[in-house]
């Protein structure tokens, strides 16, 4: 019979619960501790999200049952409790970014390499089946040599001077907001999908709203937020609200990524476009289910989702048939299949299918670069 694996997650705003959602579907994994940041928080959303314990992040690491810790808390915590996790000698599931100085996440590798314990970053959009198929059809040969790059990941709900969340201090999230939050996904996609490594980067930043209201009493990420004037104080915001990259890629081509959360009506858009000698793949994440592939000597192709007509290795993140849509709740699911696998194992594989802390890292390195250049406003060297 199979060992149940046991689980705790630390955090409880919009991604923790769904962390919580896809563990739960699937077999062998039991989610048995909550954390938050005290006591009776963490008893109250415990019994919500019907989870038998709640504890302080630091009992919980003293259950000697716990196997797998999740860590969906505010950016600024991530590096800290990843490492009192990795000490604990727990296996670790952080949140990107996985922290948010540069030397915190090189220290953080180099600790999961010691402990052997499985590590990874929560980067769930490669677990679109569409994406796996670009990146196994790029692998085959059906794109090409690659041209050009061009991405977006636009979302909406940072629109408002009033929309506010922690995410807009820098004490707590770093020094970048719409690239390190939504642009980290996009770069990590871009490089998985084509294979290429970005080399150098040129940005420019902007902030839209300049000072913001804060309310005064705590709202959740993404709720409908019916305050009044006399709710909220006026802070200066000083991370951007919108971002344009230029990349250099180390075949010599080039691209560029868009992002942005104040774009009316975008709720939450990654669009990737990648010209190729042979063909050209457009992917939308709002609409997962297809993709589009365009020729220049025949009829472009619209893809379906249907495993059967995808590469094997795509086809094993689908676990419905063709017409049957799945989404972003799906990510995570098939996400954590490959990581539990590895945490039934005991150790992090030779070549993880996963995303790691080194994918972490790399993505960290690079979203400090963009922040040099768009202060330096010159190139910069990843």
């Amino acid at each position: 019979m199979t060992k149940t694996i046991k689980a705790a997650i630390v955090g409880t705003g919009f991604i923790g619960p769904a962390h919580l959602e896809a563990l739960r579907r699937i077999p062998n994994i039991e989610v048995i501790a909550l954390c938050e940041v005290n006591q009776e928080l963490a008893e109250e959303k415990a019994k919500l999200l019907g989870i038998p314990n709640a504890y302080t992040f630091d009992e919980m690491l003293k259950q000697p049952e716990i196997d797998v810790v999740h860590i969906c808390t505010p950016n600024f915590l991530h590096y800290s409790q990843s490492k009192a996790v990795l000490e604990a000698g727990k296996h670790v599931v952080c949140e990107k970014p996985l922290a948010t100085k540069i030397e915190e996440a090189e220290e953080l590798v180099a600790l999961a390499k010691e402990k052997g314990l499985v590590n990874a970053v929560h980067f769930n959009l490669r677990y679109y089946p569409m994406v796996r198929q670009m990146k196994t059809m790029r692998e085959s040969g059906e794109l090409g040599d690659i041209y050009s790059i061009m991405g977006s990941y636009l979302q909406d709900w940072l629109f408002l001077k009033t929309d506010y969340n922690w995410r807009l201090e820098p004490d707590k999230s770093g020094d970048s907001r719409a690239i390190a939050d939504i642009g980290s996904h996009l770069l990590d996609l871009t490089e998985y999908v084509t294979g290429l490594k970005v080399t150098e980067v040129m940005a420019d930043f902007s902030t839209v709203h300049k000072t913001r209201l804060k309310p005064l009493k705590a709202i959740e990420t993404y709720s409908g937020k019916m305050l009044t004037e006399s709710d909220y104080e006026e802070v200066d915001i000083n991370t951007e609200d919108h971002a344009t990259v230029l990349l250099r890629f180390d075949n010599g081509n080039k691209g560029s990524v868009t992002v942005s959360q104040v774009n009316a009506g975008r709720k939450n858009r990654l669009n990737i476009e990648i010209a190729g000698s042979k063909s050209n793949f457009e992917w939308c994440s709002e609409k997962p289910n297809e993709m589009w592939i365009g020729k220049r000597e025949t009829a472009n192709q619209h893809l379906m989702k249907d495993p059967s007509l995808f590469t094997q290795e795509a086809a094993g993140l689908i676990s419905f048939p063709g017409g049957h849509n799945e989404g972003f709740p799906d990510t995570s699911k098939q996400m954590f299949k490959e990581v539990y696998a590895a945490v039934a194992e005991g150790k992090q594989p030779e070549t993880p299918s996963f995303p790691t802390f080194e994918d972490g890292y790399r993505e960290l390195l690079i979203c400090e670069r963009i922040i040099e250049s768009n202060k330096k406003q010159a190139w910069v060297k990843i």
